[in-house]
């Protein structure tokens, strides 16, 4: 596995794989590498000739700078990881190299509606500070595919939106989300839980099937009702349960039994945020 840590070497070596007509493949990360980073690298294995993983924690997506601190780097073991799933890049930046000119942000992305919601509502400038940073690692990588897991639901569907308003020549693969045994969703955030929390954390899972397994018998308002007191209950704060349309993340008052539709949810569980989502139909 080759590291690189510039933006003008990495270029380099793209564009010389490129010319030779090798397909490549893009896993951006924020390092804290589990198994499901894995299987997103296995999926831009079987796709194409040549797979690029980026780490890099990126400042400007986190609204609590206590969150961007305490986010876990281990970068030796993720080193170790990559290299051990056949990756052949791993580009490794500095702030300094993605952020020259410091974290101005001049130039807002129109993301519309999907800002406005859910994750947007509730990390006000996340998005922009996501689709950033995104933008300036595909215009590093130059990739024909992009790979990104389906727990981050919302986000995919931004980078989608990011991917159309820049024209950019790539395509995004969102594939399933990876869960231990017992269902926990895979985070790099779950080091972060002691035991208590580990064991608590599984509700957000519970609660999920819980509505998977009663969309067709209760009322969404009860559902969501029903969900919340299951999360807190369990010692989670939600910041959302969500009902939504699949495509839109518009909130679903009534379900006709055809429309798809997903449920998220986000909630702490103390000083942890997690995230996860099901698709219910």
């Amino acid at each position: 596995m080759t590291i690189i840590k510039g933006i003008s070497e990495l270029q380099e070596n793209v564009n010389f794989l490129k010319n030779n007509g090798k397909t490549i493949g893009f896993v951006p990360t924020m390092g804290a590498l589990h198994d499901g980073h894995i299987s997103l690298i296995a999926a831009s294995k079987s796709e194409n000739n040549i797979t690029v993983c980026s780490i890099f924690v990126n400042p400007t997506q986190f609204n609590d700078p206590k969150d961007f601190e305490k986010y876990p780097i281990t970068i030796e073991a993720d080193i170790e990881k990559l290299e051990l799933s056949g990756t052949n890049i791993l580009f490794l930046p500095s702030v300094k190299e993605m952020y020259p000119d410091g974290f101005d942000k001049a130039q807002p992305y129109d993301l519309g509606f999907i800002e406005t919601i859910l994750e947007g509502k509730y990390r006000p400038g996340h998005f922009q500070g996501v689709c950033q940073i995104v933008h300036k690692l595909l215009l590093a990588v130059q990739p024909h595919n992009l790979y990104m897991g389906q727990k981050d639901y919302q986000q995919c569907m931004v980078i989608n939106k990011l991917i159309q308003i820049e024209n950019l020549d790539t395509k995004l693969h969102t594939r399933p989300t990876l869960r231990e045994k017992d269902g926990l969703a895979m985070s790099s955030r779950n080091v972060r839980l002691n035991e208590e929390e580990r064991k608590n954390a599984l509700t957000i899972y519970r609660v999920l099937n819980y509505l998977k397994d009663h969309i067709e018998k209760e009322s969404i308002a009860y559902l969501l009702d029903r969900s919340n007191l299951m999360l807190t209950d369990n010692n989670f704060r939600p910041d959302y349960v969500s009902i939504a349309d699949a495509e839109t993340l518009a909130p679903v008052e009534n379900w006709d039994g055809h429309q798809k539709i997903v449920a998220l949810i986000a909630a702490y569980q103390n000083e942890v945020r997690l995230i996860d989502n099901m698709v219910l139909d």
